[in-house]
């Protein structure tokens, strides 16, 4: 299946001169206007704006490498075989659809999970009276969650991703457990924009999926599926474990990515924390990568963090913030961290979270 990315293409009709953008690919192709041109080139690009001379030596070689006309998004994309994506009843299509796009970009296993939260049960002096409701109310629960399964799996069998469905009823204080042990086998959790607005059911999800699993998770609370080849990324860095693995979990999607902004707020100068050179290190680690970084050391004049950062997302125009996620468990509640549950709550670009 051939997925289309942001290509522009400028063309000149004298010398055939023809102008690709496709930043971050690796092999790709274009399928020119029949009016103008009746052939297919394929190109390896190693930069972000190559220029290809559309020749018949271009054309010929093409047509003895038909195999090689598929579109790929680099190899380090395949890094995500297996994606998970824990949707809820009421926020079935759009993020299905989401999630369905991502996987095909990342060529990945899509695993979903169907989830329904009930209501605990009934308790006290008045349960017995109540009982019988809370026991309709369950079961039409279940009808729910039982077509929204069959529903994914038809959306899901249209597609022809690899894929598989699963169902998951909980209640709400059980669900981080129960959606951890499925977060196990993947290589990214996605929260899709209608999960995102759902605040009860994202931060269950995110409980469960990042703090209780090894697995980073990608929240996306915006409606555009969220993208393998970002154009440009912020790291929110702060010299901790949690960043330092979210770092190392995005590595695909840092490698393809144009630019990528290390962005660090009053940090303090210390051999211990950041070093004497706030940012240094890991720009070093990440150059080695291939990755071009540039350090952003902003003043906090007194604002909060997460404020900060959706700014300095806004102004280096940023596709995905990179981050890492505290908190901390109390009783049957989770809790998040100031800056995490404050970008949970009005972030307005996807977050790739690592803990």
């Amino acid at each position: 299946m051939i997925i289309a990315r942001s290509i522009s293409v400028s063309f000149h009709y004298d010398n055939l001169l023809w102008r690709e953008t496709l930043p971050g690919c690796g092999l790709a192709y274009i399928v020119f206007d029949q009016n103008i041109a009746k052939h297919e080139i394929a190109s390896r690009l190693k930069n972000c704006d190559r220029k290809v001379d559309a020749d018949q030596g271009a054309l010929k070689r093409v047509l003895q490498n038909r195999q090689m006309l598929m579109f790929r998004l680099g190899d380090q994309a395949m890094n995500f075989k297996t994606i998970l994506a824990p949707i809820g009843v009421n926020h079935l299509e759009n993020d299905l659809k989401q999630a369905i796009v991502f996987s095909e970009a990342a060529q990945a296993h899509l695993s979903v999970l169907v989830v329904a939260m009930a209501a605990p049960p009934p308790v006290g002096g008045y349960g017995e009276i109540v009982s019988a409701a809370w026991l309709e109310e369950r079961e039409g629960d279940l009808a729910k969650l039982a077509d929204a399964v069959e529903m994914a799996k038809a959306s899901l069998s249209q597609s022809g991703l690899s894929h598989d469905v699963h169902d998951l009823y909980t209640e709400y204080a059980w669900a981080g457990a129960d959606i951890a042990p499925r977060a196990l086998y993947a290589d990214l959790v996605l929260v899709g924009a209608r999960a995102a607005t759902d605040l009860q059911f994202s931060k269950r999800v995110i409980d469960g999926a990042l703090f209780q699993s090894p697995t980073a998770l990608l929240f996306n609370p915006t409606d555009r599926p969220a993208t393998i080849a970002p154009r440009s990324i912020m790291i929110a860095w702060n010299s901790r474990m949690e960043a330092a693995r979210a770092v190392q979990q995005a590595l695909p999607l840092l490698k393809a990515a144009d630019e990528v902004h290390v962005t660090m707020i009053d940090p303090t100068e210390t051999a211990s924390r950041n070093g004497e050179e706030p940012g240094a290190d890991v720009a070093t680690y990440l150059v080695r990568h291939g990755i071009s970084v540039v350090v952003d050391v902003l003043s906090g004049q007194g604002k909060g963090v997460a404020q900060m950062l959706a700014q300095h997302a806004v102004d280096v125009q940023a596709d995905l913030a990179v981050m890492g996620a505290y908190g901390h468990s109390r009783l049957r509640e989770f809790v998040f961290g100031g800056v995490t549950r404050t970008m949970l709550e009005t972030a307005r670009l996807p977050i790739f979270w690592g803990h």
